[in-house]
């Protein structure tokens, strides 16, 4: 009888290998398992915990895309539009604007930034960006805006000090302690403040500010600080006396210091001096309006005494004659020998 061999069925070796691999995904398997049980069991949660943790996670997931879906809708701006639609019918619109800490600059100035506001719904009130409107106001250094429920905007408002007056090109303008420009005010309004001139003296307030501490006694009797060439002061005292400082901090101080101790001994500030240069170091020169004038008279006056006294009885006319040209030429010398204070 004849017999039927079947071939292509696995071999020996073939058939190892399969139960070879079986055996190393079981053993992978029961690791794995191993692991993630014991990682489990090593948290803080029973398995009903967890159980729900990894719902509420499912579901949470579910809404974040839910409401992504709705923000890309516009459903939220519509919701916002009728929350604002029911407060503005429940009252709460800005019908009153409340104005605090204004004492020298224009109300009104304030009012017209605000008014834009009424009749807006107070959940729509952007304040920051009113804020920041009203910051460009020159005399308002702080703001703070706030809402007075129901129909109430209150705006807090920090002013700025005028610290002098600024002089430029026949035009006075108010400035505060940092140089900052508030207002053009007439001359009268800047009658009785401090004013300043020269070209960027608006930036050098808090350096005029520290020379006066060097005299501080000296402070209420000057009208008008001269910022002169960038470099030093020019000093004008209410009496209209002009002292004239060296360039340098330290060497302005130092001069103002000297002038003000000679002038609580001497009383120089009230006095004939007109001017009083300091320039030089360790020298005053001085001004007397009209002394130069005096002392030529007086020259002339004693010269004609001394040829009148000197001439002979044969030629008077010939000594007064050249008497008088001498005291002519001693007056003109006189004339110009004044000491100024200048650059």
């Amino acid at each position: 009888m004849a017999q039927t061999i079947r071939r292509g069925g696995k071999g020996v070796r073939r058939a190892a290998a399969t139960r070879s691999a079986k055996t190393r995904v079981a053993t992978a398997r029961k690791q794995t398992g191993n692991i993630v049980g014991q990682a489990v069991r090593w948290l803080p949660f029973s398995d009903e915990t967890l159980h729900k943790l990894m719902i509420a996670g499912i579901v949470g997931g579910v809404l974040g895309v839910a409401a992504i879906g709705a923000v890309a809708a516009g459903v939220p701006s519509m919701i916002e539009q009728d929350i604002a639609g029911l407060a503005g019918q429940a009252g709460f619109k800005v019908k009153r604007v409340e104005v605090r800490g204004v004492n020298r600059m224009n109300e009104l100035v304030i009012y017209e930034k605000v008014l834009g506001q009424r009749d807006q719904v107070m959940s729509r009130l952007d304040l920051a960006a009113l804020r920041a409107d009203l910051l460009t106001l020159p005399w308002v250094k702080d703001a703070r805006v706030s809402r007075q429920l129901p129909d109430t905007l209150v705006v807090d408002v920090v002013e700025r000090s005028p610290r002098a007056v600024l002089r430029d090109a026949g035009r006075f303008v108010l400035i505060d302690d940092t140089g900052h420009a508030l207002e053009t005010v007439p001359p009268s309004r800047a009658k009785g403040m401090l004013v300043l001139a020269g070209k960027g003296v608006e930036n050098q307030v808090a350096a005029y500010d520290k020379l006066l501490e060097a005299a501080p006694a000296l402070k209420t009797q000057v009208a008008e600080a001269e910022w002169v060439g960038n470099r030093r002061w020019n000093l004008t005292f209410k009496t209209g006396q002009v002292l004239a400082l060296p360039e340098g901090d330290d060497e302005g101080a130092a001069a103002l210091l000297s002038f003000a101790r000679m002038d609580g001994v001497d009383r120089l500030i009230g006095g004939k001096v007109a001017a009083f240069d300091m320039r030089v170091p360790e020298r005053v020169y001085l001004r007397i309006p009209g002394h130069a004038d005096d002392i030529a008279a007086e020259a002339k006056a004693a010269a004609v005494a001394r040829a009148t006294k000197a001439a002979g009885a044969d030629g008077p006319a010939k000594s007064a004659n050249h008497a008088a040209n001498h005291a002519e030429s001693a007056t003109h010398a006189l004339a110009h020998s004044g000491a100024t204070a200048h650059d």
